[in-house]
């Protein structure tokens, strides 16, 4: 049975998957439609991505100002540090965030509902994760906020220095600037 765990941000949960482990090996359920229903979740998968990071690798903070992503990420092998940024405008959690390391020996899972920033730093080289999307990728609507932005004061569990960032997400826009609508 997947168990769910709400968090400080409304929509946002931590999900425990069901797993079967005996001599053969591990089956685990991942997504269930109906145990997501039961929790208010309408959580209709559009696309899966697997993407692959180096230590120290942040990527983030990702959204689509259109065609809202939910997301579903788990990690298959290694460990990540996952944030989830609410920038809901109107949100009584607005500028918010949550931190959870997902790991392959916790098993556990993020589910980041529409209109939520998603970042992620892999703390172990090779660290393989899986998000399950409720849109497409939109490259018009692409947008971010800056992953070391003051205002929202992100503790990452490595160093800045440590920290590899794309040319793309050091050009991201401030907190400040997404509320002002720059």
């Amino acid at each position: 049975m997947l168990q769910f765990e709400k968090t400080n941000i409304e929509g946002l949960f931590v999900i425990s998957p069901h797993i079967h482990e005996d001599q053969r090996g591990i089956l685990k359920k991942v997504y269930e439609r109906q145990a997501f229903a039961e929790q208010g979740i309408n959580f209709q998968v559009y696309e899966e991505l697997e993407t692959t990071s180096k230590f120290g690798v942040l990527r983030g903070l990702h959204f689509q100002t259109e065609h809202a992503q939910g997301k579903l990420i788990r990690v298959a092998k290694g460990k990540l540090q996952d944030v989830a940024v609410d920038v809901r405008k109107g949100s009584k959690t607005l500028g918010q965030h949550f931190s959870i390391e997902l790991s392959q020996e916790n098993r556990k899972m993020l589910f980041l509902p529409e209109g939520l920033a998603h970042g992620c730093l892999a703390l172990e080289d090779n660290t393989t994760f899986y998000y399950l999307c409720t849109q497409p990728y939109c490259p018009g609507y692409d947008s971010g906020i800056y992953w070391n932005d003051k205002d929202l004061n992100i503790i990452w569990q490595l160093n800045e220095k440590d920290i590899i960032v794309s040319d793309k997400d050091q050009n991201l826009q401030s907190f400040q600037e997404y509320l002002s609508g720059k």
